[in-house]
């Protein structure tokens, strides 16, 4: 087997590893689940949930367009396609609405069906004593360690947007190292995203945990997202093996895609509730900077 293949599956499992350790860390504390904890804790859990925001706000706009932005026009430069009309843009935007257009579709079915709870936010409402606001519902009180939540009253449709988007960018962040000629850039890249996607899956974890989010369902969730850089390195691998280079631009859409609808999760869902939640305010901003800062950083960095 020659040496840039074993840095490669090294890289592989590494990646799977990591990912699952930091993932779990938030589901498996019972500290993260209590929703019947003092004023102080609540406090945490909301500042910990807002530099989770900065993170994914830094991911949106640091990270993931960028990436597309630079493969779709790569790619359009390939096929000598000019337009005056902005394209790459255009493809952000329709996964920007598809994800709008479905969820509506699902609220107005729900409503349809007298299922009016589902227009409770990604993060439930400070308000209503489901997550770490104020008060705490007669169903929270009684349930002792465990939170009996109806998981169709939290939208897992956006839960469930939310990790798409982060696991389809995961398989293309795969895949430009299992398409990697070096071992050393095979390394340089893996351990940038070590870092980045150790902080990503913690910030996704806290996020599914406090929507209240199923236990099982939840370590479905980072289990599959775990897998997904893996499955684009060994995708990567297979291509260069085959000596293929076709699906460059069908990837490229995939990540427009993908880059709309985490758009749509990051401004119009994560970061709408953490700052019209009251209490707090500049300490939430403080913290949403320092996720931001510290993904800035690690960017700056790679």
């Amino acid at each position: 087997m020659e040496y840039i293949l074993q840095v490669k599956i090294g890289a592989l499992v590494g990646l799977l590893l990591l990912t699952l350790l930091f993932g779990f860390i938030p589901a498996q504390i019972k500290w993260f689940r209590n929703t019947n904890g003092t004023e102080t804790h609540r406090i945490v859990l909301s500042l910990i949930s807002c530099f989770a925001g900065g993170v994914f706000l830094a991911a949106c706009l640091l990270d993931i367009i960028p990436d597309y932005l630079s493969d779709i026009n790569t790619e359009l430069d390939a096929r000598k396609i000019e337009t005056s009309f902005p394209l790459p843009e255009f493809i952000m935007a329709a996964g920007f609405f598809t994800v709008l257009i479905l969820e509506k579709l699902v609220l107005n079915c729900r409503e349809m069906g007298g299922a009016q709870e589902e227009r409770a936010p990604l993060i439930p409402d400070n308000r209503n004593g489901h997550g770490h606001g104020h008060g705490t519902s007669p169903d929270l009180e009684s349930s002792g360690h465990h939170v009996h939540v109806d998981f169709q009253a939290h939208s897992p449709f956006r839960s469930f947007m939310l990790f798409l988007s982060l696991s389809l960018h995961s398989v293309f962040e795969g895949l430009a190292i299992g398409l990697q000629d070096t071992d050393s850039k095979v390394l340089e890249i893996c351990i940038a995203i070590l870092v980045h996607k150790s902080i990503i899956v913690f910030s996704l974890s806290v996020k599914l945990v406090q929507s209240a989010v199923r236990p099982l369902w939840v370590a479905a969730y980072i289990g599959v997202f775990a897998l997904m850089s893996p499955l684009g390195i060994a995708i990567g691998i297979s291509v260069m093996e085959a000596q293929l280079e076709a699906g460059a631009l069908i990837q490229a859409i995939l990540e427009g895609l993908a880059a709309g609808t985490f758009i749509y999760i990051t401004f119009l869902e994560i970061l709408p509730h953490e700052l019209n939640s009251p209490g707090k305010q500049l300490l939430k901003v403080l913290f949403i900077l320092l996720g931001f800062s510290i993904m800035a950083a690690l960017t700056f960095l790679d």
